[in-house]
């Protein structure tokens, strides 16, 4: 869920001032692939400094597809699925996936039906406990896109009993929830589940792609060691 804010530009300033947007202080990659997805009313364009950024500390990012995130959930998974079998197909070992806001919530999804493909998946502002929790002028973004996609595809997003089913399970890989309690868009309590370990960050919402203690947070978590081969 992304409704644009100028509240990011705060984030950037800090984080282009900040030594790990040089990439140091943390580990630096071993070319392992990352799979970036973005938030509801965003497309891959909102991750291309992340990106940048990835590919100049080591790693080997690749964008979703998603050009405008708007569709319902199951129409963006099918896409994601074609998207990261041929990621990985080129990949030298699973798959590593960032998604902010909506784009975290689908790569649970999908890696709860991808699993050997999917290494981990990381969350910025996700509710992965309540998808649904949002603020009031997110709620009317989302009510204008769900009657779209009735008109266009006859289901909305509260009618996909599948998706939500896989979404409440336990995460099938390793999953990390990175919030901020300043979040404007979405209540950061649906950020927390029990089983996800969960990280607070500064700032708001939209700037969680360009946050410095994001970014931090995002070098230390690539770095883990892989997962044993299944």
């Amino acid at each position: 869920m992304r409704l644009w804010n100028p509240v990011g530009v705060r984030e950037f300033a800090a984080l282009a001032r900040d030594p790990v947007f040089r990439g140091r202080g943390i580990p630096h990659g071993d070319g392992r692939a990352v799979l970036l997805i973005p938030g509801f009313l965003s497309g891959d364009w909102s991750m291309l400094i992340m990106s940048n950024w990835l590919q100049r500390i080591g790693y080997t990012p690749y964008m979703s597809g998603i050009n405008f995130n708007i569709h319902h959930s199951e129409h963006l998974i099918a896409g994601l699925r074609k998207r990261l079998a041929a990621v990985r197909a080129e990949a030298d070992g699973r798959v590593s996936l960032v998604g902010h806001s909506r784009g975290g919530v689908l790569a649970k999804v999908l890696s709860s039906r991808m699993p050997d493909s999917v290494e981990q998946v990381i969350g910025l502002g996700s509710p992965f406990a309540n998808q649904f929790d949002v603020a009031a002028l997110t709620n009317v973004a989302v009510g204008v896109i769900r009657a779209a996609g009735e008109l266009r595809f006859g289901r909305s997003f509260r009618a996909e009993g599948r998706f939500a089913h896989e979404l409440r399970q336990a995460p099938a890989v390793p999953t990390t929830s990175i919030y901020t309690r300043s979040d404007e868009v979405v209540n950061f309590r649906s950020c927390l589940r029990p089983d996800i370990p969960a990280i607070s960050v500064w700032g708001g919402h939209n700037g969680l792609v360009v946050n410095p203690e994001v970014y931090r947070l995002l070098g230390r978590l690539l770095a883990r060691p892989r997962r044993p081969a299944s």
